[in-house]
């Protein structure tokens, strides 16, 4: 049988040595989440039915398509290890599992994790044996428990608004991954272009000499060594050829590093960002952020990608509209996503899908604390990331204003685990603690639009905010982070606005939106809703079977050309 999406899910940290386990599993429903106590993870038990991992339970790709609500789901199936893997360390790999995951080897309980947008391993080399081994998977979510994010995902049983299908369990990639007993464990990479040089931050386990080599197009541009008894350590790698990482051109360095035995392929690109005024640096240069919404929803795997192509094609599709990058929004990304943007020189935002989560409750940072910061981590080496965003449209819940504690300790937490980007603490409002003030604005009338925030355009003119008593502007940078979201579809289906009439209303009003904030001067970006249709929302520039709905040929002059404040 094929195995679905059978690249390796971690092109940045990649060993050789590996099982991709994607393709059918044992599969069972488990609403009442009571089987363990029935007996659901012996090895004995066979499960009811059947899926194809990694597509949730409710998308057509699974061959479940089960859409009401799953509060718990097994699965179960067998892989083979060799009896020369159990000399190392074996890691039972997960991309992604929502939202609470344990797992079972051989009927033995091999570790729990919390958080449905992370990726998370289990060392499960106590529970193998050689030969036949059986993995089991237990998954529950509720998509209703205002502490448990969910994004974008419905808690009524019919999509509706901007909520869509739900997504249950596994929806990413599940592998096994060999490494020795001496090995990198992890590696922070601090891109210096001004000394053409890369600073790594390596964990390593065990005595060894670590080894660095980069290449470039095939040639090797640099070569550092360390020897090394273990634990934290720093090197410095001097590179031979400078190529900067620009939006359009990812120009990636390939790595090979080594420790011991362990040998990982890796990549990263020569850049810099920061905020300098109003302006966004990426090396030193002004550059305006051309931004398209993207939530990452597909008609047939809904949170996961049918194919990785579909992962390219999507910032393809993003490139022909005119678009620089992309919003990633209400929802992490996979790696493999991420490792297209790096290679394209696309610029995009790390956001969380916060929603669901009642951030009127101090106890709420429990929900996305631990599965943010292991998010930060992971993505952390990525070029194309420019930014976090942890949450989104922080509004009231249920009559209760937000409790700012957690907004501005996630804040204070993604800066001291990752100075070298902006962080915005909650996109659109309410703004407690954050390098960039971001609004939202949905006017369709390009006329009132480029009146509201022609005061700014001046040095110390006031910026128009709808929320001014509950979030105070600081001088800092701004952006328009969600605007248009124009209503456009042949059968029905919600935007924001009233829908244009004719192809050319429709146009017009793109220009007229977008001309205010590239013509603003102290506007550094704009983030245009959205790149798809999804299920009900019918506002994205392409179709949710990603269809463009206008010529890409008059899309991209209108959204491309120069903005006042880049170099």
């Amino acid at each position: 049988m094929m195995i679905p999406r059978p690249e390796h899910p971690r092109p940045q940290f990649q060993r050789e040595d590996w099982i991709n386990l994607n393709g059918l599993w044992q599969f069972e429903i488990d609403n009442g989440r009571s089987g363990e106590a029935r007996g659901l993870a012996r090895p004995e038990t066979r499960l009811a039915g059947q899926i194809t991992v990694p597509f949730c339970p409710e998308s057509r790709l699974s061959g479940v398509e089960h859409t009401d609500f799953l509060y718990g789901v097994w699965y179960k199936r067998q892989v083979t290890i060799p009896a020369e893997k159990l000399t190392g360390q074996i890691l039972l790999q997960f991309g992604a599992v929502d939202y609470q995951c344990t797992a079972f080897v051989n009927g033995q309980k091999a570790g729990v994790h919390q958080g449905g947008y992370g990726s998370f391993s289990f060392d499960i080399t106590p529970f193998v044996k050689a030969g036949e081994n059986q993995i089991t998977v237990f998954a529950e979510d509720d998509t209703r428990n205002p502490l448990i994010p969910r994004g974008k995902q419905c808690e009524a049983y019919f999509s509706g608004g901007c909520d869509y299908t739900r997504t249950t369990g596994i929806w990413q990639t599940v592998w096994l991954e060999f490494r020795p007993k001496t090995h990198i464990a992890s590696v922070q990479y601090y891109p210096d272009p001004e000394r053409s040089c890369l600073n790594l931050r390596a964990e390593l386990a065990g005595k060894g000499t670590l080894t660095v080599r980069a290449f470039y197009e095939g040639r090797q541009v640099g070569q550092a060594e360390l020897a090394s008894g273990g634990g934290l350590e720093h090197l410095t790698l001097s590179l031979s050829e400078t190529h900067l990482w620009e939006i359009g051109a990812g120009r990636l360095y390939d790595l090979e590093l080594s420790y011991g035995e362990d040998r990982v392929k890796s990549y990263f690109g020569l850049r810099t960002v920061r905020m300098e005024g109003m302006k966004f640096l990426l090396n030193g240069k002004s550059v305006f952020q051309r931004l398209v919404l993207d939530q990452g929803f597909y008609p047939d795997g809904l949170y996961t990608a049918p194919s990785d192509a579909e992962l390219l094609a999507d910032v393809e599709r993003s490139l022909a509209m005119g678009f620089n990058g992309a919003r990633l929004h209400q929802k992490v990304f996979e790696e493999r996503f991420l490792y297209h943007c790096d290679k394209m020189g696309y610029i995009v935002w790390g956001e969380y899908g916060s929603w669901g989560l009642d951030h009127s409750r101090l106890d709420s940072i429990y929900g996305i604390l631990p599965d943010w910061m292991s998010i930060v981590r992971r993505d952390f080496n990525h070029p194309a990331i420019i930014g976090w965003c942890p949450y989104n449209e922080t509004w009231d819940q249920h009559g209760c204003r937000q409790v700012n504690e957690p907004l501005s300790t996630i804040y204070d937490v993604t800066k001291a685990m990752d100075p070298t980007r902006p962080c915005i603490d909650t996109s659109g409002n309410f703004h407690v603690k954050t390098d960039i003030y971001d609004l939202h604005d949905y006017d369709q009338n390009p006329e009132t639009f480029a009146q509201r925030y022609a005061p700014f355009a001046k040095e110390g003119g006031e910026l128009a905010d709808r929320y001014p008593d509950r979030q105070t502007y600081r001088g800092e940078p701004v952006f328009i982070s969600e605007y248009g979201g124009i209503a456009w579809s042949v059968h029905g289906g919600w935007g924001y606005g009233e829908a244009p009439k004719t192809e050319e209303e429709f146009l017009s009003r793109l220009k007229g939106l977008t001309d205010v904030l590239l013509d603003h001067p102290r506007m550094f970006g704009y983030c245009y809703t959205q790149l798809t249709d999804i299920e009900q929302e019918q506002n994205g520039l392409y179709t949710y079977d990603r269809k463009p709905k206008f010529d890409p040929e008059i899309i991209r002059p209108i959204l491309s050309r120069k903005a006042a404040i880049e170099d």
